[in-house]
């Protein structure tokens, strides 16, 4: 999946129609026309249907996102006769979001210079057609061919919620093993794409998706983004890629941790290098971060049996609000070094180490070089255990 506003649903392409303006004196045709090519060139013009009855001046807006992934809004319109149109310059392709006043949802379209057109039912913005320009049509077709995988998906959450309300154990357990097969199968399908398709955006868009969650290993992710064409990686999401390809390089397995430093509990500063033992852990959670929470008694006991050997933690919170923050470390009994900017996942030490997902954790060798990461249960005590013992 794309980010919260990228949502895998499927489209369908319609030709696009075009208008004509009746002739008056020769000049102003000859303007018209040029006024016409030049936006067909060097701008857009999105012309959208809406089927069913909305009325008339109801507002339309056209938002994308910016660098918190918050929506931001780019220009305004109004319905008129079951209609409304944008018109602007979008140099380089980008993922924008059609909001109207009243109805659900949105509407996804790559917005790019050319005629786009785009129809939809008012009481169903998620299956709208986009069709006219390039970019919307590789990402009408990628929409298109996942139809399959969302109707399996959710025919397997139905089922799911069958077997749990019956509690049926056996059928739970194969339906996790489909699960899995069914990731697996997605999982090919998406990097298949990529491969197939260097030259649309939305290869960029998947591929930042599968780096975030980490479906994809850094090198995997790497030799797809550099099948890009330069246009792509000019774009947004693949910027967003170079950069956290560069973070991940840098704090991959084999690496010198980067140092970093940061606001404690009680005010202070405190800075990695400053802490370090023979082993050290850098573990990122938070307080309202459920699977963090119930690792930490794992890791208060790893901590308990080896602080004396030599192991050091660094908790890194990502929360935003510092009762909260305090309140957990004291809950859990986490009595370990702890920074926080109170930044969710803006704070700079996350993104010097490109963690978008909690829990994470890099641990570290006595020569500050990492030596595994995302370890949990079982495994963290074991790994702690070999470089201890």
């Amino acid at each position: 999946m794309l980010r919260a506003f990228f949502i895998p649903v499927v489209f369908n392409t319609f030709a696009f129609q075009i208008f004509f303006m009746k002739k008056t004196v020769f000049a102003l045709s000859i303007t018209v026309l040029f006024i016409a090519c030049n936006i067909e060139k060097n701008g857009y013009a999105l012309k959208a249907i809406v089927d069913g009855e909305v009325e008339d001046s109801t507002k339309v807006y056209l938002r994308t996102t910016d660098s918190l992934n918050q929506l931001i809004e780019i220009d305004t319109t109004q319905v008129t006769e079951g209609s409304f149109e944008f018109e602007g310059n979008q140099e380089i392709p980008q993922l924008h979001y059609i909001f109207v006043d009243g109805l659900m949802g949105n509407v996804p379209v790559i917005l790019e210079n050319g005629s786009i057109s785009v129809k939809f039912q008012k009481d169903s913005l998620s299956f709208a057609k986009v069709s006219g320009t390039l970019q919307n049509d590789f990402f009408m077709d990628f929409m298109e061919s996942s139809r399959s995988f969302m109707e399996m998906g959710r025919s397997f959450n139905d089922d799911m919620r069958k077997a749990a309300a019956e509690r049926d154990t056996a059928m739970i357990e194969s339906l996790r093993e489909e699960s899995l097969e069914l990731q697996e199968k997605i999982r090919n399908f998406n990097i298949d794409f990529i491969k197939e398709n260097p030259d649309a955006l939305v290869s960029a868009l998947i591929l930042e998706n599968l780096m975030r969650t980490r479906v994809l290993q850094t090198k995997e992710v790497d030799s797809l983004f550099q099948n890009f064409t330069p246009e792509i990686k000019a774009t947004k999401p693949g910027k967003n890629l170079e950069k956290q390809l560069e973070r991940t390089k840098a704090t991959d397995i084999g690496e010198v941790a980067p140092d970093f430093s940061g606001p404690t509990p009680n005010g202070n500063v405190l800075a990695l290098n400053e802490v370090k033992g023979k082993v050290t852990l850098i573990d990122f959670w938070a307080a309202w971060c459920r699977p963090c929470r119930v690792e930490n008694p794992n890791i208060v006991n790893v901590y308990n049996k080896y602080k004396d050997k030599g192991l050091n933690i660094v908790g890194v919170s990502l929360d935003a609000r510092e009762d909260q923050w305090k309140q957990a470390i004291a809950q859990d009994g986490l009595e370990w070094h702890h920074v926080s900017h109170l930044k969710r996942f803006q704070d700079p030490v996350a993104q010097l180490y490109n963690v978008n997902a909690i829990p994470a954790a890099f641990l570290l060798d006595e020569n500050g070089v990492i030596v595994a990461k995302n370890l949990r249960g079982p495994a963290l005590e074991k790994k702690v255990a070999e470089l201890l013992n």
